[in-house]
């Protein structure tokens, strides 16, 4: 069971890295966007611009936020911590809405999680 509980842990630490680079990466995106579309002379470009700014500084500190608990998750599972146990089967159970390959991962990190074996490792 050890070596399933690692498995888990090192997906999550792979989300939250996945999460994190999104949260670097849209702000980059959608600033360049927001340069293209306030160099126009149309009208309302400089509102679509700051408005295409803002949406950008807002995704990255949403990802930024969403990135933590997976990662601290996959921190806390590495060294069988009693309350990752417990932040990872409330993870896990928010995974399965995030269909198919959150939901395939969802389910196997709640069975692992859940089995009696599992739960003596963190005791």
């Amino acid at each position: 069971m050890a070596t399933h509980v690692k498995i888990i842990a090192v997906l999550f630490i792979i989300g939250g890295v996945l999460l994190l680079a999104g949260a670097f990466f849209t702000p980059l995106v959608l600033g360049a966007l927001a340069a293209v579309v306030g160099a126009s002379d149309a009208e309302g470009a400089a509102v679509g611009a700051a408005v295409l700014g803002f949406t950008g500084v807002a995704m990255s500190v949403v990802l930024g936020l969403l990135a933590l608990p997976n990662l601290i998750c996959g921190w806390g599972l590495l060294r069988f911590r009693r309350w990752a146990r417990i932040l990872g089967i409330v993870l896990a159970a928010i995974a399965l809405t995030k269909f198919p390959i959150g939901t395939a991962f969802g389910v196997y990190a709640l069975v692992i999680l859940f089995k009696a074996e599992t739960e003596a490792l963190f005791s």
